[in-house]
């Protein structure tokens, strides 16, 4: 696949075109790092493709090498590796809390102590997860406002 790049004069909008014989699984891949860089996720349910805004994700988990996207009302599929959706969503308070779970800060309503210096967050829908022990000093340290 070739690549172009095109510098454009500022009275003219940015715009990145793919043009492409079919749309393979790379393009979508593209794809979708472009938009999760716009604020939004590239997934999957019920056989649809949807474009889930990072705003509206409370965690993001990997199970069984499939990475599933959790709101508040809906669980999507997304193609995308768990390692990759951290370094997209770094910059967005989200946070790996397990070895399988990035978890959206801004969706934590209350941080409880567990057992085996493990915490528990409580996230806005009522949902509980588990902050392993091994992430929770980079927790505090994003608590602190101290980048991770």
């Amino acid at each position: 696949m070739k690549t172009r790049i095109v510098k454009v004069s500022r009275d003219k909008p940015e715009m990145l075109e793919i043009q492409c014989h079919t749309i393979s699984d790379e393009v979508q891949e593209i794809v979708a790092f472009v938009k999760s860089r716009r604020g939004q996720i590239t997934c999957m349910a019920d056989d649809r493709i949807y474009e889930v805004p990072v705003s509206d994700i409370f965690y993001i988990e990997s199970v069984d090498n499939k990475g599933f996207i959790y709101t508040k009302d809906n669980v999507y599929e997304t193609k995308q590796k768990l390692y990759e959706l951290e370094e997209l969503l770094k910059e967005k308070h989200f946070l790996r809390i397990s070895k399988s779970m990035l978890l959206n800060l801004i969706k934590v309503s209350a941080i409880k102590p567990a057992l085996n210096s493990r915490f528990t967050a409580q996230l806005q829908s009522g949902e509980q997860v588990v902050i392993s022990r091994k992430y929770v000093p980079e927790l505090r340290k994003a608590l602190k406002g101290e980048k991770t």
